[in-house]
């Protein structure tokens, strides 16, 4: 496979190469936030999409430009941040502190080896298991956060259980990676239907509403509801207070999209395709954050177990990763300025 001809001619979206400013800034301590704390979260669909290469190549963006970054792999099939960072096992994980046989979170932080970097992995079933509840998620999240940084990046893996779309809502912005694949886009618009309409029916207090909104995530429901704005013109028969609410929360959920490992110009309007579809159907506001052209770097850094941004940081695919980045701390700054 070959990447695009001419991809550096395709611009759709508008990009900021770090340029020579990455390897400059590779060794600052001293942070470019204004102590706005970020926690991103990484998910979307089934795995193979490239959910924690970009997680930890975006990271390390990041890190390189100062902001101090904690990566937190939370995928339930297997955590694997360690080894796309080089770092062997064993270490202690979440899954030590959830069960007290470390007390102090910051006991399971692991140097990654890289300035501003560090490192907070569970076990398989860690976020499944019977020890974490939905009330227990909330409180690793809270002592998550408590560790300081400027920015957590939480790997989520693949999967649409209960316990990932949950950490997806309660971050401060969702990131779906989709490839341009069918299978990979039905399985992304999968996941994002059912945590939009988790995050709704959370909102609400009514229990006929809930009721209503459990039956719209059937497709061939009896009530007739096909999309939200059916689902909205039920809920205010039912209460207008709940209603009004999930209308609120709709404009309130704004995920970011990134499409990764395309190969033509046409896999790149993908993104604006997926982002018309779901504004058109959801009403949901989703953020094209950027794409990842297919390089063959790519799978080079990965068998070498050395990140892709510091095995080769010209590469198309690690200038595709440095611009994402770049976004997202734009977006962290003017979040911190408007405080």
């Amino acid at each position: 496979m070959r990447s695009p001809k001419g991809c550096a001619a395709i611009v759709i979206l508008p990009l900021m190469a770090f340029g020579n400013d990455l390897g400059r800034n590779s060794e600052m301590n001293s942070s470019p936030m204004n102590h706005q704390q970020t926690l991103w979260t990484i998910g979307g669909g089934k795995g193979g999409s490239g959910k924690s290469f970009l997680a930890a190549n975006i990271g390390i963006c990041l890190s390189k430009l100062g902001v101090q970054v904690i990566l937190v792999d939370a995928d339930l099939g297997g955590a694997n941040l360690h080894t796309l960072l080089g770092i062997p096992p064993p270490f202690p994980s979440l899954s030590d502190f959830i069960q007290k046989k470390v007390q102090n979170l910051h006991d399971v932080l692991i140097p990654s080896g890289i300035s501003n970097l560090r490192l907070l992995t569970g076990t398989q079933d860690l976020l499944n298991s019977a020890d974490v509840k939905s009330l227990q998620r909330r409180k690793l999240l809270r002592a998550i956060r408590g560790l300081g940084g400027d920015c957590i990046i939480v790997d989520l893996g693949g999967g649409n259980a209960a316990s990932v779309l949950d950490l997806f809502l309660m971050s401060d912005g969702g990131i779906l990676v989709v490839t341009p694949e069918p299978t990979s886009i039905e399985n992304t618009y999968r996941f994002l239907k059912s945590a939009f309409y988790r995050r709704l029916r959370q909102s609400v207090s009514s229990p006929s509403v809930k009721s209503l909104i459990d039956q719209a995530m059937n497709g061939k429901n009896e009530s007739g509801i096909r999309n939200p704005y059916e689902l909205f013109r039920e809920a205010k028969r039912l209460n207008l207070e709940d209603a009004n609410r999930m209308m609120e929360e709709t404009e309130a959920f704004r995920p970011n999209l990134i499409l990764n490992q395309v190969q033509s110009k046409k896999d790149i309007e993908m993104g604006f395709f997926i982002r018309s579809a779901y504004q058109k159907y959801f009403g949901i506001h989703l953020h094209y954050l950027g794409y990842v052209v297919y390089d063959q770097e790519v799978g080079s850094s990965i068998r070498k177990r050395r990140p892709l941004i510091l095995e080769n940081e010209r590469c198309r695919a690690s200038q595709c990763i440095s611009e994402i980045a770049s976004k997202l701390l734009q977006s962290q700054m003017r979040a911190s300025s408007m405080e």
